[in-house]
């Protein structure tokens, strides 16, 4: 029989601030991942957009929010932490890595807008082999006025999607 030569995978994991896309990513990462292998596991962090919106009229006011307007100063603050909040989040990720897996190569992807259609079109321009992604496990009612992004992913996606649920303690 011939040697079965390993491929090269390219596995992306969907993190964010909840407890349940670490737990799926700690998961992977111990049941997924081959030892020794040239996989390279993708961290991506979905930002959500800014809510706020420009003027629309075109008379160059201020972006409002809800019928409040905005300074710079904190547009820019909304910014910053936001960014903070996505750094946060690679950061603690980037760290169980080192932990559990440390000799596997990893990349990161910060990527802002909706995070249902963020890592659709990530999964796709990186060729994925596989999603692995948490699931908040909301109830039916909060899943239909939230929307589950996970089961979007599973239906839109064209590569294998890897769905984590965590044990309830």
């Amino acid at each position: 029989m011939a040697d079965v030569v390993a491929k090269d995978r390219k596995i992306l994991v969907a993190v964010d601030e909840g407890e349940e896309s670490m737990y799926a990513l700690s998961w992977c990462l111990k049941n997924v991942i081959s030892q020794n292998s040239k996989d390279t596991l993708f961290l991506l962090y979905a930002k959500p957009p800014r809510v706020v919106y420009s003027s629309l009229d075109g008379t160059g006011r201020r972006p409002y929010f809800q019928g409040y307007m905005f300074s710079a100063d904190i547009l820019a603050s909304i910014d910053k932490y936001s960014n903070d909040v996505a750094a946060c989040v690679i950061e603690k990720a980037k760290k169980l890595c080192r932990d559990q897996a440390d000799e596997i190569k990893v990349e990161v992807r910060v990527e802002s807008g909706d995070p249902r259609d963020v890592i659709c079109e990530v999964a796709e321009k990186i060729k994925a082999d596989v999603l692995v992604m948490g699931t908040h496990g909301y109830g039916l009612i909060k899943r239909a006025f939230l929307g589950s992004v996970s089961n979007h992913c599973a239906q839109n996606v064209k590569c294998p999607v890897l769905i984590v649920k965590k044990p309830k303690a």
